[in-house]
């Protein structure tokens, strides 16, 4: 699709998406359900919707890191190749700081907060690609901590290490903590009464270097049905 030209309601949404610009960087607040990349099934992909933002030469921002599709929040492009390459080894050397929020099934986790240090293996399951933890798998390192709880559910802040496939997912279904909504890897459709019918895992904060020198921070606050399935769970005061 990204050889189409994107019609004006779609330059709109992608608009609506930025966060933050600057000469070096985009920073869009991601919806869910909006995929990062084309694929089987996907109409319009966030990567086809950087041509809203083309330079007059056609050169289009390009990305430098991932989301899943059903992931909420923030994602960063970079508008130069040099800013490409600069941010793309930030994060592949790990210097980029991220941190999730996810409503977790099950209450807080026990430590109530820690780390996950379990190493994952891409297979394959009814025809989906999953992440198994696996002794010869990549290692692949979380940290959590537990914000709000009660006995059927849990906000939980985690930081990444590592950023393995589905990870966070991966990791917080091995210890019993399986996000809500996720029904990849056990996820409940509904907690105590609450249905949480998508995925509740949101990039709610990003620290990079940046290409111009210094640090950038850069937040985005949980999409309406994340903090409307917070409050319905009497989680929301810790957000």
């Amino acid at each position: 699709m990204q050889g189409q030209a994107l019609t004006n309601a779609e330059i709109d949404y992608a608009r609506s998406l930025l966060a933050y610009e600057d000469a070096h960087v985009l920073v869009f607040n991601k919806t869910a359900g909006l995929a990062v990349q084309g694929g089987s099934g996907v109409a319009r992909s966030l990567e086809d919707l950087l041509g809203a933002f083309a330079k007059s030469n056609g050169k289009r921002p390009r990305l430098v890191h991932r989301l899943d599709r059903d992931t909420s929040g923030i994602i960063v492009a970079a508008r130069t190749k040099p800013a490409a390459a600069f941010l793309s080894a930030a994060f592949a050397s790990r210097d980029a700081k991220k941190t999730y929020l996810a409503i977790v099934c099950g209450g807080a986790p026990e430590p109530r907060e820690g780390e996950i240090a379990l190493a994952l293996k891409k297979s394959s399951r009814k025809g989906l690609d999953i992440m198994e933890v696996a002794p010869d798998g990549q290692a692949a390192l979380t940290r959590y901590r537990t914000r709000a709880a009660t006995p059927v559910a849990a906000l939980l802040e985690l930081s990444p290490e590592t950023g393995r496939m589905h990870q966070l997912r991966a990791h917080l279904a091995a210890i019993g903590r399986p996000i809500a909504g996720d029904g990849k890897y056990g996820g409940l459709f509904s907690l105590g009464g609450v249905e949480t019918p998508s995925l509740m895992l949101h990039a709610a904060a990003l620290d990079i270097p940046h290409p111009a020198g210094g640090r950038r921070s850069f937040e985005a606050p949980p999409p309406a049905p994340f903090q409307a399935a917070l409050g319905s769970l009497g989680l929301e005061a810790s957000t």
